[in-house]
């Protein structure tokens, strides 16, 4: 997860209707997140050939007031996969905004630190990889990882004046502190002129996460 501090105004035109950006110490971030989903079964089923594949999205924060408590959520710009059945279905039930291009991985561990990379080939194959030490830690309480890690649902448009809201289900992540990262990316090539700052922008934070079981439930609309 590379995370970048990034001005609201941009973020305006991408917010789903009745919900509101979601801050951290009044800051507004966009995340570029690279992982693998693995064992990967829709509606209880797998898919031949669509069960480990990577994914690179780019995402940003928001919350939602259901009357009872704010619901804090992530919204993606894109999601790239590699599999057409994958996008076909989070597009189709979900609204996302997934596209489909060539992309891998590789994972890397030594006896003192591991490697781990992922990447995806637009204009030209970009990346995002770190480097990390071998023993994850427990995220701290109050802190950016935590406010980026610990969003639970997602939100998309479903309309002019409809969204729609899926719990993201998942037990509370580890982390593993970064030593060195590579961020290779055209962003305006990727996400559009609106990110194309990000190519001159230096992330806020860096971290990898250790993944879990993840439960996505179906979507319902507000």
């Amino acid at each position: 997860m590379a995370n970048y501090l990034v001005d609201a105004k941009v973020l305006k035109k991408y917010i789903p209707p009745h919900t509101q950006l979601d801050s951290y110490n009044g800051k507004y971030y966009v995340s570029l997140i690279g992982f693998m989903f693995m064992d990967t079964r829709i509606k209880g089923f797998k898919i031949p050939f669509h069960i480990n594949f990577e994914e690179i999205n780019l995402r940003f924060y928001v919350k939602y007031n259901s009357g009872e408590n704010q619901k804090r959520g992530a919204v993606f710009i894109s999601e790239v996969v590699s599999k057409p059945m994958i996008a076909l279905v989070a597009n189709t039930l979900f609204h996302e905004h997934y596209e489909i291009l060539k992309t891998k991985h590789s994972w890397e561990r030594f006896e003192h630190h591991q490697k781990i990379s992922y990447q995806l080939k637009k204009k030209q194959w970009y990346e995002l990889s770190v480097s990390t030490g071998l023993e994850a830690r427990k995220i701290i309480s109050g802190s950016e990882e935590e406010f980026i890690t610990e969003h639970y649902f997602g939100y998309t448009k479903a309309g002019k004046n409809k969204s729609l809201a899926y719990d993201v289900e998942h037990p509370r992540w580890e982390i593993y502190d970064v030593k060195d990262f590579t961020i290779k990316a055209d962003f305006e090539d990727l996400y559009g002129a609106d990110f194309g700052f990000l190519n001159h922008a230096e992330p806020s934070s860096v971290f990898l996460v250790e993944g879990s079981d993840v439960l996505i439930r179906d979507g319902k609309k507000i």
